[in-house]
């Protein structure tokens, strides 16, 4: 995405997530802050060094750029960044862009090659359009934290899922209307909520739940409704995790790990429906099965007849995944504390691995593009029209 810039009046997770997918392909992102401590993710925690863990996560590759919006100059610059910009991108509460005379209707008048995409907690009608909505929140409001936990309590997801599906959408939708713009040579308005992103994410609850007649139970590492699934005590006291997802798998765990072919005839366990069903007593079958092996031995086994199962690791045990080493995902990049480390972008694309770029310090690009964007001959008659 070479040649294509972004200009993102963004803050927290959902926005800037979305903008940094865009900078690890190479696109130019402008981040625009406000004065003071900027985006209030930066103030989250210290545990990077002294950096916010977040912060780091989402925005590595881009511009830092302090404006204040209420001066006439700064503003000045803001608008002069955006008329040579590809894409505008903002997730402030609904109605503050309006109020700044930055709504996507009144950018795309004055630019129509632009793309604008907003990311809004609820949407931008309706009567929820002015809550806040962090991301715990909407995953109370999607039905999320219902059907997570154990059956005592509910429980969040353990990471940001709510800002990450509506990260996400907001980054294919660009790149869907950067690709539309190749053809038809203009501009659209995208918006997404967090609501609708993670809404979908919701699917199967949903069809579960209006169809199946009864609520969807919290579960724990157990599957709602496919069984095997979940985890199992070996000989050794440590737990593997096995999920089973369809009925030649089952035969071949019978068969070939629990050496009980008669479990396959079982008419308790003919078929998933029943499995799920008899669960309980499905359990107390393979554990007492499995109480001769240890972890590692039953992996193996596992493995050799074909069946999907994993070892439960924590976050410090994930950052030393074998798999991760051997395929040399881990790299080095800058940031204002010094090098850092980080996995490379997921999508790798054949023949090409571009160094991550640094995680900037508030306000750090400011005078260089003040001085680029506000300099003479910088209007959008000079600009060339990008590759997209």
């Amino acid at each position: 995405m070479a040649g294509i810039t972004v200009v993102a009046l963004e803050q927290a997770v959902a926005a800037p997530y979305a903008t940094r997918q865009l900078a690890d392909l190479g696109a130019r992102v402008i981040k625009v802050e406000r004065p003071g401590r900027g985006d209030f993710a930066r103030d989250y925690d210290r545990t990077v060094k002294g950096m916010s863990a977040y912060f780091v996560w989402v925005n590595r590759g881009k511009e830092s750029v302090v404006l204040d919006l209420r001066q006439e100059a700064d503003r000045a610059l803001l608008d002069a960044m955006i008329s040579r910009a590809d894409v505008f991108v903002q997730n402030l509460r609904p109605g503050a862009c309006d109020r700044l005379g930055l709504a996507a209707g009144t950018l795309r008048a004055r630019h129509p090659r632009l793309i604008t995409c907003e990311i809004t907690g609820y949407g931008g009608t309706g009567p929820y359009r002015d809550k806040k909505a962090y991301d715990l929140l909407v995953q109370c409001e999607t039905g999320l934290v219902s059907i997570t936990g154990g059956p005592e309590a509910p429980a969040r997801a353990g990471i940001s899922i709510a800002d990450i599906a509506g990260g996400m959408y907001a980054y294919s939708g660009i790149l869907t209307a950067l690709y539309e713009r190749t053809r038809t040579g203009r501009g659209t308005s995208l918006s997404v909520s967090l609501l609708d992103a993670l809404g979908e994410w919701m699917g199967h609850p949903y069809y579960a739940q209006a169809f199946g007649g009864t609520p969807v139970r919290r579960s724990g590492a157990r599957h709602p409704s496919i069984s095997p699934y979940g985890a199992y005590r070996c000989g050794d006291g440590a737990q593997i995790f096995l999920s089973v997802q369809n009925d030649r798998e089952w035969v071949a765990l019978c068969e070939r790990v629990l050496r009980r072919p008669e479990l396959v005839r079982d008419p308790r366990f003919a078929d998933n429906p029943l499995r799920h069903a008899h669960d309980e007593e499905l359990t107390g079958q393979l554990e007492g099965c499995f109480a001769g092996h240890t972890a590692d031995g039953l992996l193996a086994l596992l493995d050799g007849a074909g069946i999907a199962a994993a070892r439960l690791r924590t976050v410090a045990e994930f950052a030393g995944h074998p798999q991760l080493a051997a395929r040399d995902r881990w790299q080095d990049f800058d940031s204002p504390v010094g090098p850092l480390r980080g996995l490379l972008p997921p999508v790798e694309v054949a023949g090409r691995r571009a160094p991550m770029r640094p995680v900037p310090s508030l306000g750090e690009h400011t005078e260089a593009v003040r001085a680029e964007f506000a300099g003479p001959g910088s209007g959008p008659a000079d600009r060339a029209p990008s590759p997209a």
